[in-house]
């Protein structure tokens, strides 16, 4: 044993905690398992994980406490809204009026504790949706591959290392197949590092640790096996995990379009109180009488409700959003889904099933179809292993077999796989032609192999039969015709082989070659060089059907203003037929570009060619990047789909990055905001339409309550102007706010999306939340409402039977129901409310429905009475309310006939 290697024995054993400062690094891959105390070949067993998982904990880091609950709470205040019902509640307990300054109070608490629960409940169920796709890994335990959730790693367990996946924990490299590593996160180095299983100084710093893999890397490339030397918070990256809590939250876009309307609306409200207290104390009235109706107005005008029913509308379109398998992972995706224009999606199990199916082969000039092979491999008739002189036909099945390394398990209730799809096809192929696949592996012993990576585009294994040598090829056609220098049989020259897979191609096959050639011994390395002189054996169609539901969501997306974009890294031919068979393209020679194409494109002949190409094949990580690049460039709103490591920066990009929570990598889902939990592209749509609808729910709520704020708020400088008496105190005021916006308010949150929504086009990236015809019609309904109520208290007071308090009290009164009628209106933008079932939103129904019984009792109970300062009022007055209320729904559903008609919705 080497000097070096004694003392970084000595410093592991001398702690024993699993820690990352013991130098792992620094030990054979033999010492570090004879330390652990484990076995390479058998792993862990299942009892010995579970006492480790009890000595060692879970294997996370320590969760960041999140959001205080305090700070939940005082956030509730923290609005420029709150702050002026603040200050209307101090301004009335100086003036003593200690009822409306206990009304006020009482109101921002209720109203914080609507915020501070709703938000706390958000919290936690993003946080629940999150942990449905939680990371695993692949670990040995008990001689068995086995895939744990990443928190059940332990020291000591034999973790299995593939292209996509990330590192789970600290550990030891025993071995490594051509692996390379991204640790950007511990390191800062932009590209992947390669890595080996040698040993390294005690004292390299951890960019230098070639043998160690760390917690949070992601696989570049690659194969390797690793046993774990550290967990949770003992890793490399728990040194950082403070720093990582420290990140900056989020920020919705509609939250901070929100917070700036909060602003606007709230200054607009103290420039006009200022105003018209300062007009009032010209003219000679009272300053106590002015401060009070100070206060009246501020607490007419404040729509206080509005960041509760945000909190809530977000949330509700987390939880819609979830129901149909789409995973929201941060929130400005909820909105911004309904603002995509442009949608990249890849085919292979978005578009289509991700069953791949080889249909045809096609050997030495003759196709044959695999249709009359037997649909169950149970029911045909077992062959032997085929030698090394099998017909062409026969060794291009055993390539496809061999150069795999996915695995089925034929049963009695049908196929079970484990691994790629396409893969897997192979399988299935001779398992149907009578061949058993460990048969055939055992049979041909592996000696190394080439795994396939996207940039690579082939894969080989090196085998050994009987003591001679052979290599099997299996990839893209175009690839493996380089590495040939003779094919199997007659009329399989080069330009044969390309008309057929173009054959193939034009009928929606997604083709690959196999290939093979015989050695004079084995490899000189494990990781052999690129094979050559390879024997060409033939050509593979394998069918991957479209999903059902997608052809109709791709229409749905037309009809919502959204180009859908076939991004594939099939053949051009696969993805036009694909494309034409969805509808994504119309034509037989509509136009593709390959990423060959792209290579010789600069930045502006791209943007130029995305506004008009709906597929591109043959497309690489870094292709996908540039196609999202030039979108955006264009000024379009982007979605794309991924689901490998390389897929990373093009989510990251994006302005929606959506990854396949089956069939995706743990590195595209956290750079995604969107992940789908069944991997269909129909469920992208449905997305968008959720978002959408959340959208158009916030809009419905703000426009509600700054257009009853509006129909407040004049009314009482306009009364007293006109040398009445105060129309509505302030407690009169928040009541009438209680009652007709507590709970309808968010009511309109809950209210389904428009028959149309999916058929409207997408928003622009600064549409505010009220239009300008919204805005138009605020002012019209504002109108209406204090006209009708300034009328109503008029005739009130001119009726010598009724008090001072019964005519506020049908003042009140009148806006109460004028704002239940206004409700109903403001629950379609365009669609007339006579059209729209009252059921659909039984909540918004029920909620109305009881403020009003609640007000009409208020009327009548002594202590609401007193602490209202309202009376009953005759039945007379009750025909003369509903009568004049109505005029706001009259009055709407014109101006909205009146925009559908003359076509006036934008």
């Amino acid at each position: 044993m080497s000097e070096r290697t004694q003392d970084a024995t000595q410093q592991v054993r001398g702690q024993q905690t699993g820690g990352p400062d013991e130098a792992w690094h620094a030990l054979a891959a033999a010492e570090v398992l004879e330390h652990l105390g484990v076995d390479p070949d058998r792993g862990l067993s299942q009892q010995g994980a579970e006492q480790r998982l009890a000595e060692h904990g879970p294997n996370r880091l320590e969760e960041s406490e999140g959001k205080p609950w305090w700070r939940t709470l005082l956030d509730q205040f923290r609005s420029p809204l709150i702050y002026i019902l603040l200050a209307a509640g101090v301004l009335t307990l100086l003036l003593q009026e200690y009822i409306d300054a206990g009304v006020i109070a009482a109101v921002l608490v209720i109203n914080a504790a609507i915020g501070f629960y709703q938000e706390r409940q958000a919290e936690q169920a993003v946080q629940a949706l999150m942990e449905l796709v939680s990371p695993t890994a692949r670990v040995l335990r008990d001689g068995e591959e086995r895939e744990v959730a990443s928190e059940e790693v332990v020291p000591g367990d034999i973790v299995l290392l593939e292209p996509g996946g990330k590192v789970p924990a600290d550990a030891r490299l025993l071995s490594a197949s051509s692996l390379r590593v991204d640790e950007s996160l511990l390191t800062g180095e932009s590209t992947a590092v390669g890595k080996t299983s040698e040993p390294v100084a005690a004292d390299a710093p951890v960019a230098e640790r070639s043998g160690m893999v760390f917690d949070g890397a992601a696989v570049a490339s690659g194969r390797g096996r690793a046993v774990v030397v550290a967990t949770g918070q003992d890793t490399e990256l728990g040194k950082i995990a403070e720093q990582m809590r420290a990140a900056e939250e989020i920020t919705s876009p509609l939250q901070e379009r929100m917070h700036r309307f909060a602003n606007v609306i709230g200054l607009i409200i103290v420039v006009a109180v200022a105003l018209t207290v300062a007009y009032g104390l010209l003219i000679g009235a009272e300053l106590g009488a002015m401060l009070l109706m100070a206060a009246a107005l501020a607490v007419a005008a404040v729509p206080e409700g509005l960041p509760v029913v945000l909190t809530v509308a977000l949330a509700l379109g987390v939880r819609r959003m979830a129901r149909r398998n789409a995973i929201i992972r941060r929130l400005p995706a909820v909105e911004t889904l309904g603002s995509a224009t442009f949608i990249g999606s890849d085919k292979t199990g978005t578009l289509t099933r991700n069953e791949m199916t080889v249909q045809t082969v096609w050997v030495a000039g003759e196709s044959r179809d695999l249709a009359d092979l037997p649909e169950d491999p149970c029911d045909a008739d077992e062959q032997e292993a085929p030698g090394p002189d099998a017909e062409p036909a026969t060794l291009a099945m055993l390539a496809g077999v061999l150069a795999s390394e996915a695995d089925i398990e034929v049963t009695d209730e049908g196929i079970e796989s484990d691994g790629d799809p396409t893969e897997t096809a192979f399988l299935v192929a001779a398992a149907r032609a009578g061949y058993r696949i460990d048969d055939l592996r055992q049979a041909w012993a592996e000696t190394a192999n080439i795994p396939f990576e996207s940039e690579r585009r082939y894969a080989a294994s090196y085998r050994e039969r009987s003591g001679a040598h052979h290599v099997f090829v299996k990839g893209a056609p175009e690839r493996v015709l380089e590495m040939c220098g003779d094919s199997a049989g007659e009329g399989s020259d080069a330009d044969a082989i390309r008309a057929a897979q173009e054959d193939m191609a034009a009928r929606g096959l997604r083709v690959l070659a196999t290939a093979y050639a015989r050695l004079d011994g084995p490899p000189d390395s494990a990781e052999p060089p690129e094979p050559e002189g390879l024997t060409f054996l033939g050509l593979h169609g394998l069918l991957d059907p479209p999903r059902e539901g997608v052809k109709e969501a791709i229409a749905a997306a037309r009809r919502a203003g959204q180009r859908v974009v076939m991004i594939t890294g099939d053949h051009a031919s696969t993805a036009r037929a694909i494309a034409r068979d969805l509808a994504i393209v119309e034509d037989d020679d509509a136009r593709v570009l390959t990423g060959r194409d792209l290579v010789d494109y600069d930045d502006e002949r791209l943007r130029d060619a995305v506004v008009d190409v709906a597929v591109f094949a043959r497309i690489e990580p870094e292709h996908k990047l540039r196609i999202v690049e030039a979108a955006q460039a264009r000024g379009e709103v982007v979605a794309v789909t991924g689901d490998g490591v390389n897929d990373a920066p093009a989510l990251k990009k994006a302005d929606i990055g959506v990854a396949m929570g089956q069939a995706g990598t743990d590195v595209a889902r956290e750079a995604s905001e969107l992940v789908l939990a069944d991997d269909n592209f129909a469920t992208i749509e449905a997305a968008v339409e959720e978002g959408r609808v959340t959208f158009d729910n916030v809009r419905k709520v703000t426009f509600f309550l700054v257009s009853t704020g509006v129909g407040t708020f004049v009314i009482v400088p306009i009364a007293f102007f006109l040398g009445w008496p105060l129309i509505l105190v302030p407690a009169q005021l928040l009541w009438a706010n209680v009652v007709t916006k507590a709970l309808q308010d968010l009511a309109l949150a809950f209210e389904p999306g428009e028959p149309d929504v999916l058929d409207q086009a997408p928003r622009g990236r600064q549409e505010p939340v009220i239009t300008g015809p919204l805005w138009v019609r605020t002012a019209i309904t504002g109108t209406v409402i204090a006209a009708g109520t300034l009328v109503m208290f008029a005739w009130a007071l001119g009726q010598e039977e009724l008090s001072l308090a019964q005519a506020q009290t049908v003042a009140l009164s009148t806006l109460v129901v004028f704002q239940a009628f206004h409700l109903f209106s403001a629950r379609s933008e365009l669609r007339s409310v006579f059209r729209m079932s009252l059921t659909a939103n039984r909540f918004l129904f029920l909620a109305q429905l009881g403020a009003l019984v609640v007000h009409v009792g208020a009327l009548y109970l002594p202590p609401t009475q007193f602490i209202l300062r309202v009376e009953p009022i005759p039945l007379q007055a009750w025909g003369l309310i509903v009568a004049i209320s109505i005029s706001v729904l009259v009055v709407v559903e014109a101006e909205k006939l009146i925009r559908r008609r003359w076509g006036l919705a934008a």
